[in-house]
């Protein structure tokens, strides 16, 4: 048996670090993960060199919640990314849905078992993550943002929503500079000092002004953690609706109208590194065969 899936990465509104709550929107970027079974083993492999530890944990939680044992039943699991890795844009939320939910929908077929719910599948991943310290968090806002597309703002520290609904698929910009920053290795202390001022954009956020809130939260965030603010002012100046810093960086991302595409583009040539043209996710995790 194969399959393949697609599951889309995700910016930031509000980063959860400083205070448990997050906010995050799905974007056009993907983790594609091919599964097809085998004899025995859980066997893993990516198109970037990277190291495969999480998608074997992936795999293996998601064989341990059906009680198979990779001695009698296997699979071989292979992705291709659109995503950078170690940039903020939940490229390990992405991936993790993605081993999750085909490994899943594969054992359930094969056995005539029931599939996990949607749910199950984002706990079990973000489990995942925590075992494998790509997550501080647990990332439950980047997760359900990558899993079902659109914008969620939630309680992490419960994995519960706040709001959860589609948005409007407006245009978006990655600025990418020339190295990554891996979330799970943050100050996180040097965060959490700052908490009063992300509750502030947090409340922008539950008031589903998520634009002034991702302004907000992206130079509070560019500031602490030592990443150039003025990437996202400049974007805002030639006519972003909304830029700042995506996770723990260390992407920019830029929300706009198609008009504000090409001045975005140029007033970010200037810095080294390059740029990644998308739009706003709002199908989220899908079977593709």
């Amino acid at each position: 048996m194969k399959k393949s899936v697609r599951s889309p990465g995700s910016a930031t509104v509000i980063n959860a670090i400083a205070t448990g709550f997050g906010a995050a929107f799905g974007i056009g970027l993907d983790i594609k993960c091919c599964a097809n079974t085998q004899n025995s083993s859980i066997t893993c492999s990516n198109d970037v060199g990277a190291p495969t530890t999480l998608m074997e944990i992936c795999a293996k939680k998601t064989f341990e919640k059906y009680g198979i044992s990779s001695d009698d039943f296997g699979m071989n699991f292979k992705t291709e990314s659109e995503l950078p890795m170690a940039s903020g844009l939940s490229s390990s939320s992405a991936l993790s849905n993605a081993v999750v939910s085909i490994s899943s929908k594969i054992i359930a077929e094969e056995f005539n078992l029931m599939p996990l719910d949607d749910l199950e599948i984002i706990n079990l991943a973000i489990d995942a993550s925590l075992e494998a310290k790509v997550t501080i968090t647990g990332s439950f806002d980047d997760a359900t943002a990558s899993y079902f597309g659109g914008v969620v703002v939630t309680d992490n520290k419960n994995r519960k929503f706040i709001i959860k609904e589609e948005m409007d698929e407006y245009p978006v910009l990655v600025y990418m500079p020339n190295f990554g920053s891996k979330s799970g290795n943050s100050d996180v202390n040097r965060m959490k000092v700052l908490s009063p001022l992300v509750e502030t954009a947090f409340e922008l956020a539950k008031s589903k002004d998520y634009f002034k809130a991702l302004n907000l939260n992206g130079l509070i965030y560019a500031n602490t953690l030592g990443f150039d603010s003025n990437i996202a002012i400049d974007a805002l100046e030639v006519g972003a609706i909304a830029s700042g810093l995506s996770g723990t960086g260390s992407s920019f991302v830029a929300i706009c109208e198609d008009e504000a595409i090409d001045d975005i583009k140029e007033t970010w040539s200037k810095y080294e590194g390059r740029v990644i043209e998308t739009k706003v996710d709002n199908i989220g995790c899908q079977f593709i065969g």
